[in-house]
């Protein structure tokens, strides 16, 4: 069985293979882990139940669809991806996406559009994408996050309130007049059972934190409803229960008109699927000690979300929540994800006819709490006490997520954030001249001469900085400034970590106007990345080492000036 396995990894390779695969070939696997896996599995089951079924139903889809897509989901993850203890299934991130399409498209849109999302984030992961993951600026993720945690927490007060409202507006701010036209028809029955879920998940986290708040809350609140009959909407009279077992796959039919029109959202999927994913199975890295493979992990949640779409379930991707609470349940490996999903198996199996009077303004008080924990204030709080364009990068990413959408949102806050990175790259960058003596003991009758370099012909420049096009303009202006060409040239370059191909221009045309004036250049202590760059642009352009002589640092670069002037003296002497 061991060598079967090892060979199966060979076929992934080291890029590829699932953290499964890795625990079950290098790590010991015998009942006692089972057991701690069979534990965990069962705690993370108890919270995914609720949030599963409430993810569902903000999403426009029925609770069913989200226990789907947990089970199928948090098998697949298990089986192909690359965190030890990553935890798939449906989350808050998802929601408001899903509601668009589902208005717009109907089922078979979201079903290409998980097609499109898992698709792209498979080739992700073969084109090994998973570690540019990390270059997402930050202040856009908590931005778009924080939005999304605003917009899912107003798509809840209709059944939090119990208001008769026949169509709710999509649009955020349309969405919250229409509350505001209607809150003379909440209901009693839903405020009750509002503030007793509220109140038993408060106490619960505050009292009894190891016990499962959101579902104790879940059966309190069903429970009521059951024995006392409340005339209030729940799973049963909304949606009409949930089925007993998985539904048979099935592949839609493929739509090309509809896979165009439905590309952007399968494209902000694919990318909200991959950036939560990794975030989740870093956060747990950390707890844990683990190293996560991030492109299995892409490969995984991409065949995640196919799978998903087969059993008729919703986008997914690795939840933060879910999975910290896998490791805190003392997981040993990735069985603990596949236990989860036979747990919640089991619940439909046996429970299922009880779900039928869960109501519906509890499952929203579940969902205003997951949004409000996605706002995350303290980290909001810290960027806009930071700098200025780190604060307005995470506004303009925020309103756009809430007031038009998530793509718009996305791409403005990733090119704002970019744009601000540039310039403040730019302001590194720094020209001076350099004031040092340059001694010589060879000439005047052997006596010690000491001159500054401007007065024996020679200029000494210090670069500092990246020199890239957004600062090349300041570069070039200095060189522009500099008045009459100097015998020897010397470019200090020590502390310029990257040269692109503007910079490199910069400086060939700087070189090609020496040129012409016969003057010496030295280039000293240039980095690896620089040297490649300008060695390729100086052959471009011919310029040779009888123009250009490098040094390995600056006291080098003093010698070879030294033998240079002494050799141009002889020549003067000698005519």
């Amino acid at each position: 069985m061991l060598e079967k396995l090892k060979a199966l990894a060979r076929l992934y390779g080291q890029n590829f293979m699932p953290k499964l695969l890795e625990v079950l070939i290098r790590k010991k696997y015998g009942k006692s882990e089972f057991q701690r896996d069979c534990i965990a599995g069962m705690t993370v089951a108890v919270v995914s139940v609720p949030l599963s079924m409430a993810l569902a139903i903000a999403s426009g889809v029925s609770p069913a669809q989200g226990l789907y897509t947990a089970v199928v989901a948090g098998f697949f993850t298990a089986l192909l991806g690359g965190s030890r203890y990553q935890i798939g299934g449906p989350t808050g991130a998802f929601v408001v996406i899903i509601f668009n399409v589902m208005q717009q498209y109907g089922g078979e849109g979201l079903a290409m559009t998980m097609l499109i999302a898992g698709l792209v984030l498979i080739i992700a992961g073969y084109l090994k994408l998973g570690t540019y993951i990390k270059y997402i600026p930050y202040p856009v993720v908590v931005g778009f996050t924080a939005g999304i945690g605003i917009l899912l927490i107003s798509t809840q007060i209709k059944d939090l309130l119990g208001l008769q409202i026949a169509a709710v507006p999509a649009d955020f701010l349309p969405k919250w007049k229409a509350y505001l036209d209607n809150l003379d028809t909440f209901s009693y029955a839903s405020l009750l059972i509002t503030a007793i879920s509220f109140g038993s998940i408060a106490y619960i986290q505050l009292r009894r934190p190891k016990l499962p708040a959101y579902l104790v809350s879940v059966v309190a609140a069903t429970l009521i409803v059951a024995v006392f009959g409340l005339n209030i909407d729940t799973i049963g009279n909304k949606f009409g229960g949930i089925p007993h077992f998985l539904p048979m796959p099935r592949m839609p039919e493929f739509d090309i008109h509809l896979f165009l029109k439905v590309f952007p959202s399968g494209l902000t999927i694919a990318f909200l699927a991959g950036v939560e994913s990794l975030l989740s199975a870093t956060v747990v890295d950390g707890m844990s000690g683990d190293n996560h493979n991030s492109n299995a992990e892409l490969i995984g949640q991409g065949a995640s979300n196919i799978m998903s779409l087969l059993f008729g379930g919703v986008p997914a991707t690795g939840a933060i929540a879910r999975t910290a609470t896998n490791f805190k349940a003392n997981a040993y490996s990735p069985v603990a994800a596949v236990m989860q999903s036979a747990f919640i198996l089991l619940f439909m199996l046996v429970l299922s006819p009880a779900a039928k009077y869960i109501p519906l303004s509890c499952l929203s008080c579940v969902l205003i709490l997951i949004g409000w924990n996605m706002l995350n204030l303290e980290k909001i709080y810290k960027l806009l006490r930071g700098p200025r364009g780190d604060r307005y990068t995470l506004l303009a990413t925020l309103l756009l997520t809430v007031l038009v959408d998530l793509n718009t949102a996305i791409s403005v806050g990733f090119i704002m954030a970019s744009v601000i990175f540039m310039h403040r790259m730019s302001r590194e960058i720094e020209v001076a001249t350099d004031e040092i003596v340059l001694p010589d003991t060879g000439s005047a009758g052997g006596r010690d001469v000491s001159q500054s370099l401007s007065e024996r012909g020679v200029m000494s420049l210090r670069l500092s900085g990246p020199l890239f096009f957004g600062g090349a303009a300041q570069v070039s202006r200095f060189f522009r400034k500099i008045g009459e060409a100097p015998k020897v040239l010397i470019l200090r370059m020590g502390y310029v970590p990257v040269v692109d191909a503007t910079g490199a221009n910069i400086i060939v045309e700087f070189i090609k106007k020496l040129k012409k004036y016969d003057t010496k250049i030295i280039l000293s202590n240039v980095k690896k990345q620089p040297r490649r760059v300008l060695h390729d642009a100086f052959l471009k352009e011919g310029i040779d080492n009888h123009t250009i002589s490098t040094a390995s640092n600056f006291e080098n670069a003093l010698k070879m000036t030294r033998r240079y002037l002494r050799s141009k003296e002889k020549i003067v002497e000698n005519e």
